[in-house]
């Protein structure tokens, strides 16, 4: 198995956001190919995996919950152009302030560790329907769900067999609570229906070849990594408004 693990933390990055890319593209440029935004939907549980992952390992956790808060600020503007066609949209806020909720939480989890198993699990438990809420007061990109992701990884991370605690959140999140367009695919000789959402569960297969390595890094790569988000969005808004006008 420790084999088949040969993506690094740098490999697994670009790849979210080539994906990511692809799916901003269709928002953008091109709504009529559908395939581009369901390969996208790949990118958000790869990020939601780097966060609960980079929250393990920073040696800052105060510090990189500020990176992800300033980018945030950064991205909404263009977010909001990306989203609405304006320059706010109160009613969805972008993916980064996901990520800020989230490790909050993951915050209050790791405190919560230290205390005991006791107070660790009723944390937990208490924190599932919080985070569901929180996450749909606010707007934040794939709301409550995006911040279960994250902490599914985070809790699931070095449990015996934790991959199947994986599978299963995944499976309910993206296939039954999300859902969203389904696709009839040939089968058989009838037809299977596959939720667009679903396709994310897919996301698992680069996240479980994960090794364990951060691969190339400096300062430069790493805020190039994070300036990409805002960037790539408004590149892409700027391309649409000159291709097809504001």
């Amino acid at each position: 198995m420790k084999k088949l693990k040969c993506i690094n933390a740098l490999q697994l990055k670009v790849f979210a956001m080539a994906v990511m890319l692809l799916d901003h593209a269709w928002v953008t440029l091109a709504p009529d190919q559908l395939w581009l935004t369901a390969v996208g939907r790949l990118a958000f549980p790869i990020f939601a995996f780097q966060i609960a992952e980079g929250f393990r390992l920073t040696h800052d956790r105060k510090k990189y919950l500020k990176r992800l808060f300033l980018f945030g600020l950064i991205s909404e503007i263009p977010f909001n152009y990306m989203d609405s066609n304006g320059p706010l949209a109160p009613l969805h806020q972008n993916v980064m302030f996901t990520f800020c909720l989230a490790v909050l939480a993951l915050m209050a989890l790791e405190r919560a560790k230290t205390k005991s198993t006791a107070v660790y699990v009723v944390t937990l438990l208490l924190l599932i329907p919080a985070a569901f809420l929180i996450g749909g007061f606010t707007f934040v990109d794939y709301a409550g769900y995006g911040i279960w992701m994250v902490m599914m990884f985070y809790v699931f991370r070095d449990m015996p067999f934790g991959w199947l605690g994986e599978l299963a959140v995944m499976i309910y999140i993206n296939w039954f609570a999300i859902g969203g367009l389904v696709y009839n695919v040939p089968f058989a000789g009838g037809t299977v229906e596959i939720p667009e959402q679903g396709l994310a569960i897919l996301a698992l297969i680069p996240i479980w070849l994960y090794n364990g390595e951060q691969g190339p890094h400096s300062r430069a790569i790493q805020i190039a990594c994070y300036a990409f988000y805002p960037a790539h969005i408004t590149v892409l808004v700027l391309l649409s408004h000159l291709l097809y006008g504001g």
